[in-house]
């Protein structure tokens, strides 16, 4: 149970964190992460880092986490199918390694799956919450991609680009995921989408940063998420080796 009261009901939360060069952050959203008392385990992922963020990662007490090292960079898709592949929870939630969204929306997010009604949760910063004011061309770009992917995947998703994806432990592991970089959201998002899964939508704070702080996302990987869109939304997801077809839908 979380220190505020939050209960799982008894499901385990796995927190997936891909790392690539964080050394400033690191430390300060792991601390974040177990302060909210809900996390079964924390799966960290070190995708190469260069910076001295392995190192620091490296240096944390035993059990604080379980850490996974790629040898090379291989992007934020990749990272997160390498931490995918370890958890042993319920549940699994995708934390960013920087301090851009708050794990204090844990309760929010987890909410409707540990109250049966959702199999996957996507945050959203357009719903309500906190955010701090940014790019103009990066919220148009947004609202673009978010608008494509509803065309392809028949969603009304406000914010399908959200670090925040919260899924079933076992829906996940129906997903045969592609995607090295971040064309992992949009996959995500089609996938969950062609499964006939409970997808619920709620806002979360967003404390985004400039390229000045870090920031690494850029125009490129705009362009490569409108193509990822469009090959998932028209290509069907293939069944797992081991696991049976999902019964019901939507």
């Amino acid at each position: 149970m979380a220190k505020d009261g939050f209960d799982l009901h008894g499901l385990k939360l796995s927190v997936v964190i891909p790392v690539f060069n964080e050394r400033g952050t690191i430390g300060k959203i792991l601390e974040r992460v177990e302060a909210t008392g809900l996390a079964h385990e924390i799966i960290v992922v070190d995708d190469a880092s260069t910076d001295g963020t392995r190192s620091i990662l490296e240096g944390f007490p035993p059990g604080r986490v379980r850490l996974l090292c790629h040898p090379a960079n291989r992007g934020k898709g990749r990272a997160l199918r390498t931490g995918f592949e370890a958890v042993t929870g319920d549940i699994v939630l995708i934390q960013d390694a920087d301090l851009e969204y708050d794990p204090a929306d844990y309760p929010a997010l987890l909410k409707p799956i540990a109250d049966g009604v959702a199999d996957v949760v996507i945050g959203s910063r357009f719903l309500g919450g906190p955010h701090r004011v940014l790019y103009f061309w990066h919220f148009l770009g947004n609202r673009l991609l978010t608008t494509f992917s509803n065309v392809m995947s028949n969603l009304n998703l406000t914010d399908m680009e959200c670090c925040y994806k919260v899924l079933r432990a076992e829906v996940l592991r129906r997903l045969d995921l592609r995607s090295e970089r971040f064309g992992i959201e949009p996959e995500l998002i089609a996938r969950v989408a062609q499964l006939g899964c409970r997808i619920y939508e709620v806002p979360v704070a967003y404390f985004g940063r400039d390229y000045a702080q870090g920031k690494k996302i850029t125009w490129k990987d705009g362009l490569a998420a409108l193509w990822h869109i469009l090959r998932f939304g028209l290509t069907r997801p293939r069944r797992r080796a081991g696991v049976p077809p999902q019964e019901g839908g939507r």
